[in-house]
């Protein structure tokens, strides 16, 4: 049987609508038919080869997240059932076939129970995201209740998300954003902070009387990581998911504070700690379904016709929310 899929043949080139074999569900597998697949900029950074952390074979199928429904149970497969619904951040990298297709053998240890509020478009733009959130501000930071957090690019992918999961664990969320996002922060119950019309010392000394945050959450790198370790308190943490730079640690070592880097493509790509996704997204299910997690969706609709159109609102930056492009 064959199934259709967007098929990347050349790095830069066209997503081709091809017709491939269906994948059967090998042992620890099941298979899903894709109904939404939630784009990041990852994708585009594979689409264009320019990714070398997260080499992807041609020709390649693309797509990191997405929502469905199981459609066969492999062998050794417990936890799940043919008709659940379920999403992760399944394949589209290292060889593994991407959501952009209409039906992908997944590892189960991947997935997780969609929340019964959200739509599978919204739970198709969770994962990455969620992943990326939980392993900074849990995992590496283990924030607590009543501690200051600042997300800078509150109103991105992975920031909005990183909002709200601090807002859940009770910490009081200060977040940057551009002057059109300001809302959508403060909507999420973060103190908006204009990054453009405010130094790093400035918004340190109104916000926290020059002591800092307890953890800096940087989703932005590059020189914004800087101006994280700038703002960091004594002996607080920053976590970011974008050090790829080369940073002067001096403004960290001066105020005793520690540092985390997050790869959350490692268990894609090794295999090691998949149940752990999965463990992440059950949490996610539960303070989605608990009214303290909801992502926010760009408008427009895309299908697997249309889906250059989506890597053009990336790429482009006129996205405002995240794309999600429908596959069933």
């Amino acid at each position: 049987m064959s199934m259709q899929a967007l098929v990347l043949s050349r790095f830069n080139g066209p997503l081709e609508l091809t017709n491939i074999p269906m994948p059967e569900p090998a042992h620890g597998q099941v298979r899903v038919r894709i109904a939404a697949s939630g784009l990041n900029p990852l994708d585009t950074k594979i689409r264009a080869g320019s990714a070398a952390h997260a080499k992807h074979p041609l020709p390649l199928v693309s797509g990191i997240d997405m929502a469905g429904v199981v459609d066969a149970i492999g062998p050794g497969v417990t936890a799940f059932n043919v008709g659940d619904k379920v999403y992760g951040m399944a394949g589209g990298v290292g060889g593994i076939q991407g959501s952009l297709a209409q039906y992908a053998a997944v590892d189960a240890d991947l997935l997780a129970l969609k929340p019964v509020n959200l739509s599978m478009r919204e739970a198709a733009a969770l994962p990455l995201a969620f992943i990326t959130s939980y392993s900074g501000i849990v995992d590496r930071a283990h924030l607590q209740a009543g501690q200051t957090v600042l997300v800078q690019g509150g109103a991105g992918g992975v920031g909005h998300i990183s909002v709200q999961l601090a807002r859940a664990l009770g910490a009081r969320v200060f977040a940057t954003a551009g002057s059109r996002d300001q809302d959508l922060v403060a909507r999420l119950g973060a103190t908006p902070i204009d990054y453009r019309a405010q130094s790093v010392e400035q918004y340190v000394t109104s916000l926290t009387q020059g002591a800092g945050f307890d953890l800096v959450v940087d989703t932005v790198g590059g020189p914004t990581l800087d101006a994280s370790f700038a703002a960091v308190k004594h002996f607080g943490h920053v976590v970011s998911a974008l050090g790829w730079s080369t940073h002067s640690l001096a403004p960290l070592s001066f105020r005793e504070a520690t540092y985390s880097g997050v790869f959350t493509l490692y268990p894609l790509l090794t295999g090691l700690h998949r149940a752990h996704h999965g463990a992440m997204l059950r949490e996610a299910t539960r303070l989605a379904e608990a009214g303290k997690l909801t992502p926010n969706l760009d408008p427009r609709r895309f299908d697997l016709e249309s889906a250059e159109l989506a890597y053009d609102a990336i790429t482009d930056a006129t996205a405002h929310g995240k794309i999600v492009v429908d596959v069933a």
